[in-house]
């Protein structure tokens, strides 16, 4: 089985991807959430009919079923939206707040050009084993618009 090559960016390239990405992550995060408070609100049914409270009518029917086919849906639309961070070729590192990765080279070296959320645009980068905390700033990022 052969790998595909990994997509690499400029600096240039992941700052003209970014608002579409940013507009994607939005969503996503939105979604995360509504799956989160569904989520939540399936666990305390669950617990207040364990702790006996059943529902009036007590059919066989399961009163779980819709909530959980809705989060089952819902898990498989946020799967779909980070695939499709993937397809473009960039790392989406986390969800929230947003971290976003490009492939990239510099001087030989893979690298990786690195936005996290709130930030303007892409300016700092890391190696592929340094991680966030490893950042450092692009040597040209000041002088592109």
């Amino acid at each position: 089985m052969n790998a595909m090559k990994p997509v690499l960016f400029t600096l240039e390239e992941a700052n003209l991807l970014l608002p579409r990405l940013q507009e994607e992550l939005i969503k996503l995060q939105l979604l995360v959430q509504q799956f989160e408070m569904k989520f939540e609100m399936l666990q305390q049914l669950k617990d207040n009919r364990r702790s006996g409270s059943r529902p009036a009518g007590g059919g066989s029917d399961d009163p779980f079923f819709e909530l959980e086919s809705q989060l089952e849906f819902m898990r498989m639309e946020v799967e779909l939206a980070v695939g499709n961070f993937e397809r473009k070729g960039v790392l989406l590192k986390m969800i929230n707040p947003g971290l976003i990765d490009f492939p990239s080279m510099l001087n030989g070296e893979e690298i990786l050009i690195c936005w996290k959320q709130g930030e303007e645009r892409a300016s700092h980068y890391h190696g592929y084993d340094d991680g966030f905390s490893g950042r450092k700033r692009f040597p040209d990022a000041g002088l592109t618009n």
